[in-house]
């Protein structure tokens, strides 16, 4: 039997790596923790972050949007004619 096809070797190996995983979430539960709610994703299985609050263009805003983008394609069209 090969080496790394051993079976006590295959499982030393995965309780290692299971060790070295639990090591790292630990360490990832502290920056969360340190952290906040503040840029992070939530983890599979927790509950979800309530909705953030849509930005609302004002009419005003919309209207310099929408002159704008007329002056452009009157611009682009005047070009192309």
């Amino acid at each position: 039997m090969k080496k790394e096809n051993d079976p006590g070797i295959l499982q030393a190996a995965m309780l290692g790596y299971q060790q070295q995983l639990d090591e790292i979430n630990a360490k990832i539960a502290d920056l969360r923790r340190r952290l906040g709610s503040r840029g992070t994703t939530p983890a599979a299985g927790s509950a979800p972050r309530a909705q953030q609050k849509k930005h609302r263009i004002s009419p005003e805003g919309r209207a310099r949007i929408a002159a704008a983008q007329r002056r452009r394609w009157a611009a682009a069209k005047k070009q192309s004619s």
